[in-house]
């Protein structure tokens, strides 16, 4: 066996079943051994780093460690942002690179790039796959460290020699992995559970911040919960939007910069913060010393360099959010908050603002309070929004009912929508996958509609067209006096002829009588489909009250 058809082997063994990806000459030893074995469907995008971005789809969808693979040289460098994008958010990820021979290394030669040195910052862990003998060994603790502690991206960097070299003896695909110094806590300390018990017994007015991290520990159903038997209101933050029923009597929003009033107005009112895998970032809280400075703070994190680094913690409890949510459920005694409750469930009642149709425009807080009405009744689907407005008016008035939000959330990747959306929707046949964009960010991945047609992968793209970097705009009307200045996208084409042209079929609204009528035939299409909303550039992003 080649070394290359010993990393397909052992992809097989992690039960990898698509993989998504861009050839070239580095990396062509192992798309021959995926042509040759056929198990394992390969999609090919349009450029890498929606290779990335498909793969963090896949993997968010899915639970599973999403896995992409390039060609060296630029191929791997346009697949940074891919990375840099899974890691801000804590996506599980393994990223297979071609690489130069391994006598060339060094010689910059054609196509020569120090990938592994490149991606240092935005990987997990990152191997120089020199020796065909390890590949069994380096891609088992790869997906380990993937998946395993705080989620990441996991690089191999894979020489042309190291794919072509025969395998010498017989292969056998490790069972374990033994790391030292890699040993992620998942358990957390005793001590720490029995003082964040008696801390959310006294407390009178808790609230949970539920970040990304309840996400990747896949604990939406410890949260749930949680906050029923405590009684205690949970706002999140962009990463953790969905992880509650929008609905729900006890959840209050997303809080931050452009959350809403009632999620940021409990933040500010609590005498306790119970933080579950939540960074803090200055999008969520502007100042996190004042929220300290007025509560106890219970942090909840796998990863132990997160905890007190943007917000005091009071309380810190290292480990998998899973099992400390459920343990301290477990020795809590029930209780209610029914005047603290009640207080905000009012105030988000009376701040919950009603938008007014305008003539010539769709309204897109409406557009997406009625697409998640509609989508509820059919499945539970699956929202990818893209960066800048289209992202805020996604996460405060779509209502999710067990669905899911993606979006790039620390990275604010522009782009990240479509390619991720093409992953979610093969993770998740049965369900209907949006990916909401404003024009700007489509124009950087629209190549990728040629990716769902090509494998007749049916997403449902929802354009948000403006003419304008909305947000920036936004930006540039609030601290720079109306000077416009880079914002204006003059020249972008008709997106309905563009989608037509690559054979999908689409329409553009321009009106609110006509958005229930559009989104009936977008989600009634077994094909990928183009919707573009007409709305106004005056439409802010943060929700008005």
């Amino acid at each position: 066996m080649t070394g290359a058809q010993i990393v397909l082997e052992c992809l097989k063994k992690e039960g990898v079943s698509v993989i998504f990806g861009y050839p070239g000459a580095t990396i062509a030893p192992f798309y021959d051994a995926l042509v040759c074995d056929g198990s394992i469907r390969h999609v090919l995008v349009r450029q890498e780093q929606n290779a990335g971005h498909a793969a963090s789809g896949y993997s968010r969808a899915s639970g599973e460690v999403g896995v992409c693979c390039t060609t060296s040289g630029p191929g791997a460098t346009n697949l940074i942002t891919g990375l840099a994008t899974a890691y801000m958010d804590s996506i599980p990820m393994v990223a297979l690179t071609g690489q130069v021979r391994s006598d060339l290394l060094g010689r910059d030669v054609f196509q020569e790039a120090d990938i592994t040195g490149a991606c240092e910052p935005f990987t997990k862990h990152s191997y120089l796959a020199t020796d065909t003998q390890e590949l069994p060994t380096i891609i088992k603790e790869a997906f380990h460290i993937a998946s395993t502690g705080r989620p990441g991206p996991v690089l191999i960097d894979l020489p042309q020699d190291t794919l072509e070299r025969e395998f010498e003896g017989e292969f056998v695909y490790p069972d374990s992995v033994d790391i030292i110094g890699y040993k992620p806590r998942t358990k957390g300390h005793t001590l720490q559970i029995k003082r964040a018990v008696e801390a959310i017994a006294q407390a009178k007015c808790p609230v949970i911040c539920a970040g990304g991290g309840v996400v990747s520990a896949q604990s939406r159903r410890e949260l749930l919960r949680f906050a029923e038997k405590l009684d205690i209101p949970v706002v999140s933050t962009l990463m953790g939007v969905g992880m509650m029923p929008t609905e729900h009597p006890l959840y209050m929003g997303m809080l931050g910069t452009h959350g809403i009033y009632s999620a940021n107005y409990a933040i500010h009112h609590a005498d306790l913060v119970i933080l579950c895998g939540a960074r803090v970032g200055d999008r969520a809280m502007s100042k996190p010393d004042q929220i300290a400075g007025k509560a106890q703070i219970i942090h909840i994190d796998i990863d132990p360099a997160e905890i007190g680094k943007n917000m005091k913690a009071d309380i810190p409890i290292v480990g998998d959010i899973k099992n400390v949510l459920k343990n301290i459920t477990e020795k809590s005694e029930e209780l209610k908050h029914t005047e603290w409750v009640t207080d905000l469930q009012q105030r988000k009642a009376e701040h919950t603002p009603v938008f007014t149709s305008i003539p010539g425009q769709v309204d897109p807080r409406n557009f997406m309070r009625t697409l998640s009405e509609m989508v509820s009744k059919r499945s539970k689907a699956i929202l990818v929004a893209d960066v800048g407005e289209n992202q805020i008016w996604s996460a405060n008035n779509f209502a999710f009912r067990g669905g899911r939000f993606l979006t790039s959330g620390g990275l604010g990747t522009m782009g990240y929508s479509l390619g991720a959306a093409i992953g979610a929707k093969l993770a998740k046949p049965a369900r209907q996958v949006f990916a909401v964009c404003g024009d700007g960010s489509f124009q950087m991945m629209m190549c990728e509609l040629a990716t769902a047609k090509q494998h007749d992968i049916p997403v449902k793209v929802v354009i948000m067209e403006n003419n304008r970097l909305g947000m920036v705009r936004e930006l540039q009307d609030k601290l720079y006096g109306g000077r416009y200045s880079g914002v204006m996208l003059d020249g972008s084409p008709d997106f309905v002829k563009l989608a037509q042209a690559y054979g999908i079929p689409a329409e553009a609204i321009s009106e609110d009588a006509d958005v229930e009528s559009a989104i009936d035939r977008m989600i009634s299409s077994e094909r990928p489909y183009v919707l573009v909303c007409k709305v106004a550039a005056e439409i802010p992003s943060r929700q008005e009250d």
